[in-house]
């Protein structure tokens, strides 16, 4: 027999289907139940209501239903568009982990690892540019390929995990924000900003100019803002006319090329490695750099060697003074010095 219980049951089948929808189309997905409800069952008494109070309590019967299932029914504001959004969430505290049905634990550290470079990206432009994102499987002690890298952050991105730009950066999503907010607020409790006017994360928007303000807003929150005060709401310091005069918050607070140096990874402190973990960093910042330094170093090496057979004999001590800056080639430095000291003796005799 159906009963009026029945239309939590389809409202939840047609969120299951759907990875994110926005409050309209909630709403509407919500009518849409009662009125199958009541074909179904004409002596039911239940109506549909447009009004907030009503729909707010709706939400708060479902997620009642959903607490053994430690599954929430969740609401965010995109960041873009400034339309409240909803999916459904879990509420346990291991939220990475609820991506292991889709994807498989390497693929899930890879998600981790870019999550990683967009939260700590420079200049507070949450996002990180397609070769960035690829060098991140490096990081990984794996056998992924860029390859393969390559076609999962196409996975990401297709499933509403990340979004990509037209100038090809990745940045979070508002379902990521959503399902992996206590997470993100875990992990990097000094990147997480928020907003002063609706007191959500935020990853796209404006910042205040003036210097040591932490004022951060929203592009629609500061739209709303500006429409009554020009002033900011934390320094009280008086605003450009124009918003674009304003410090941006996310990818337009970088330009292409000001992130293509790797960053520094986060310490570990939770399995008491940090000896370890300080000594990888250490190797990963240094492999990158190295590499064209190498190059240089033997291009000078070459035209030394050059001016070593016509007979400038002074120039000896010079590849000590170059190699020294190179901390993987100290050792072989003096060797390569040493006997080229011997072969100019040799000559000389």
């Amino acid at each position: 027999m159906v009963s009026a219980n029945d239309v939590q049951r389809l409202f939840l089948q047609g969120v299951f289907s759907r990875s994110i929808l926005s409050f309209k189309h909630a709403q509407v997905l919500w009518e849409k139940c009662i009125d199958a409800v009541k074909v179904a069952n004409p002596t039911l008494d239940i109506r549909f209501s447009d009004k907030r109070e009503d729909w707010d309590l709706f939400v708060i019967s479902i997620n009642n239903s959903l607490n053994c299932l430690d599954l929430e029914f969740r609401h965010l504001t995109d960041e873009q568009t400034g339309r409240e959004m909803y999916a459904m969430v879990n509420s346990k505290d291991d939220e990475i982990a609820q991506m292991a049905t889709d994807y498989s634990p390497v693929e899930i550290a890879y998600f981790k690892a870019v999550v990683e470079q967009i939260m700590l990206a420079p200049h507070e432009a949450y996002s990180v540019s397609s070769l960035l994102a690829l060098r991140e499987v490096n990081s990984l002690k794996t056998n992924m390929t860029k390859a393969q890298a390559e076609i999962v952050l196409g996975s990401f991105v297709a499933k509403g995990w990340l979004l990509k730009s037209r100038r090809g950066r990745y940045s979070l999503s508002t379902r990521t924000l959503l399902e992996l907010l206590p997470y993100l607020k875990n992990s990097y409790p000094e990147e997480c900003l928020e907003c002063v006017i609706c007191y959500e994360i935020i990853t796209r928007g404006v910042a205040c100019s003036t210097p040591n303000c932490k004022a951060r807003l929203h592009y629609h929150c500061c739209r709303k803002y500006r429409s009554r005060n020009a002033k900011c709401p934390a320094c009280s310091q008086d605003w450009p006319q124009d918003p674009k005069n304003m410090t941006p918050v996310g990818e337009e607070a970088i330009k292409d090329g000001q992130d293509e140096g790797r960053r520094v990874r986060r310490k570990s402190t939770e399995d008491g490695s940090d000896d370890d973990d300080d000594e990888e960093e250490e190797e990963e910042m240094e492999v990158e750099p190295s590499q064209p330094s190498r190059t240089q170093t033997q291009s000078q090496r070459k035209g030394k060697g050059r001016s070593k057979g016509k007979g400038k004999q002074k120039k000896a001590p010079v590849d000590m003074d170059v190699d020294e800056d190179e901390d993987e080639e100290e050792d072989e430095a003096p060797q390569q010095t040493q006997g080229n000291g011997r072969r100019r003796t040799t000559r000389t005799r």
